[in-house]
């Protein structure tokens, strides 16, 4: 079995060499390269043709009831590094700074122990490219590659968290992270002169009004009990400061913590667009794009049954956690399957997404022990 120090040299290897959304080649082939020195008794490892970067891994159990998915994903953001590390990023401008290194050094952990110990049950891993961007959740199911043998019965995965000690586990019932939209607001009108507004439709102005009338969705058309966010980062329009500007472009997410929420606050959006088309007498086209980005909403019966253990456990520091408004495309995958996500401890100063972003290598073994220990207890319920 993948001791501390090589569970360790696994992961810095990964994070040196990290690369971004649908294009995980040396990625893959490393984890390819680690899979096949494991023993192949009980393995079967597949690739996709139509998804390269991604692999998937079946384990034989010995007399099996169900299939257990356990999904890692695999891709880095373009983030230049600046923790000043030996094992810092060679890729300019791509960092590991979600931690996704972490999280295919404890997946291969784990896969690692049950292909040297059999498993009761099934068990399918899915090394996932694509989660920060490009929808790769979403993508592997549209091409059907969860069918036959490599259908989950139930999924489990897991994000790192810098907030929570190291190697502990955090869990919630319900939803764990908020599903996500994009957003792009297009308004053209009439640029003209900054003299004879009178002449022109000015979409700074119309672009403004529409940002305003937005802030009023989550205080005024959503339940106060709930939450909902909704931000615009971009503005773009006109092009020197005496020409009135005939056209805007407004750049924007929503997070909600359900699919209803999400869909209500998109059809506010929808609405609201109209009214200022005729408001203005200009275009308005709202562009929203979900794709696999739904909220992460924690099957209740897995889930309990996934706290329970981990709460009755003395080996693991288990923290109940509250809903966090970041998104995960795995979301896509537990509105597909049952199942459960959680968040493994790496405590750090830094966040995540940052450049100086530097998990605790201690929560790697941590974690691959814990979740061992729920797999296997997971295998001797009925």
């Amino acid at each position: 079995m993948l001791d501390s120090k090589a569970l360790i040299e696994i992961r810095r290897h990964l994070h040196q060499f990290p690369e971004l959304a649908l294009k995980e080649y040396a990625t893959s082939k490393y984890i390819r390269h680690i899979i096949g020195n494991f023993k192949q008794e009980y393995l079967e490892i597949r690739t996709i043709e139509q998804l390269p970067t991604a692999t998937l891994v079946y384990v034989k159990g010995s007399n099996p009831k169900r299939t257990i998915g356990y999904r890692c994903d695999i891709d880095a953001l373009p983030v230049t590094e600046k923790t000043g590390l030996d094992y810092q990023s060679k890729n300019d401008g791509c960092m590991h700074a979600c931690g996704h290194d972490i999280h295919m050094t404890v997946a291969l952990g784990i896969l690692n122990y049950f292909s040297e110990h059999q498993p009761k049950d099934n068990l399918v891993f899915f090394f996932q490219p694509a989660e920060e961007s490009e929808n790769g959740g979403k993508l592997a199911y549209e091409l059907g590659i969860f069918e036959g043998k490599w259908c989950p019965d139930e999924f489990y995965g897991l994000h790192d968290n810098p907030q929570l000690p190291a190697g502990s586990i955090g869990c919630r019932l319900g939803t764990l992270f908020a599903g996500t939209t994009e957003v792009n607001v297009t308004l053209k009108g009439k640029g003209g002169h900054a003299a004879y507004p009178q002449l022109a439709n000015d979409m700074v102005v119309a672009a403004s009004e529409y940002i305003n009338q937005v802030q009023t969705v989550v205080s005024r058309s959503i339940d106060p009990i709930q939450s909902g966010v909704i931000t615009f980062g971009k503005l773009s329009a006109g092009t020197i400061r005496n020409v009135i500007a005939g056209e805007a472009r407004i750049e924007g997410t929503i997070r909600g913590l359900t699919q209803t929420m999400i869909e209500k606050i998109d059809s506010r959006l929808k609405a609201i667009g109209q009214g200022i088309a005729i408001s203005f007498g200009c275009e308005v086209e709202v562009e929203l794009n979900q794709g696999g980005y739904l909220p992460v909403e924690n099957n209740p019966e897995l889930t309990k049954n996934f706290i329970d253990f981990m709460q009755n456990n003395n080996q693991v520091d288990f923290i109940e956690t509250a809903p966090a408004m970041t998104g995960e495309d795995f979301g896509y995958l537990l509105h597909k399957f049952p199942g459960t996500m959680f968040w493994l401890g790496v405590e750090d100063s830094s966040q995540l997404h940052s450049d100086t972003f530097t998990p605790k290598e201690a929560s790697i073994s941590k974690g691959v022990k814990a979740i061992i220990q729920f797999i296997e207890f997971r295998m001797s319920n009925k």
